[in-house]
C-alpha cells in the first residue's frame, strides 16, 4: 500500500481520536503528562490493534459487523458525551470531574474512536493487503494527534471552563451522530 494512501487513511481514522482528545482535555482540570500519555497511548494502541483484529477476522464477519459498528460507536460516544454535560452542571466548580484518561471511560473512548479502524482491517483483508505497516502508521498518527488534541482541549478549558466541558460533551455526541448518519 502506498505511503501517501496509508497516511491519508491514518489521518482520516485519527480525526475522531483528535476530537475526543480535545473533549477530554476540556474535562481534565489539572492536565498532567500522565493524562496526556494515557490518552495518547491508548488511542494509538487501539487504532493500531483494531485493523489487526479486523484483518484477522477478515471477510467472514465483515458484512455482519459493518452494519452495526456505527450504532455501537454512536451509542458509546453519545453516552459519554451526555455524561460529560451532566457532570459539568452537577459540579459546584470545586469538585473534580471524573478523569476520562482512566478506567472504563478510557476503554470506552478508545474503543469508540477506533471502530472504523476495525473495518479498515476487514477491507485490507479483503484486498489481500499486508496489515502491519498500515496499522502501525494508523496507531502512530492517532497517538500523535491525540497529544495535540488533549493539549488544545486543556487550553480551551483554561479559557472557558464549564462551557468548554459542555462543548466537549456536545462534540462527542456530534461525532457519534456523524458516524451514524454517514452509515445510514
Amino acid at each position: 500500500m502506498p505511503i501517501l494512501e496509508t497516511l491519508g487513511i491514518a489521518v482520516a481514522l485519527s480525526l475522531d481520536a483528535l476530537a475526543v482528545s480535545i473533549a477530554a482535555g476540556m474535562q481534565i482540570a489539572a492536565l498532567t503528562g500522565r493524562h496526556v500519555f494515557r490518552i495518547a497511548f491508548h488511542f494509538g494502541l487501539f487504532q493500531f490493534l483494531m485493523p489487526l483484529v479486523g484483518w484477522v477476522i477478515g471477510s467472514r464477519l465483515a458484512a455482519v459487523l459493518a452494519h452495526t459498528e456505527h450504532w455501537l460507536a454512536f451509542g458509546l460516544l453519545f453516552g459519554v458525551g451526555l455524561k460529560m454535560i451532566r457532570e459539568a452542571y452537577r459540579r459546584d466548580g470545586s469538585s473534580a470531574v471524573r478523569d476520562p484518561s482512566r478506567g472504563w471511560s478510557l476503554v470506552v473512548l478508545s474503543t469508540a474512536t477506533s471502530l472504523d479502524a476495525l473495518i479498515v482491517g476487514f477491507t485490507l483483508a479483503l484486498l489481500d493487503v499486508a496489515v502491519l505497516g498500515p496499522a502501525l502508521t494508523i496507531g502512530l498518527v492517532a497517538g500523535t494527534l491525540s497529544i495535540v488534541g488533549i493539549r488544545f482541549g486543556a487550553y480551551l478549558r483554561g479559557q472557558w471552563s464549564r462551557w468548554a466541558e459542555v462543548a466537549g460533551g456536545l462534540v462527542l455526541i456530534l461525532i457519534g451522530c456523524r458516524i451514524l448518519v454517514e452509515h445510514l
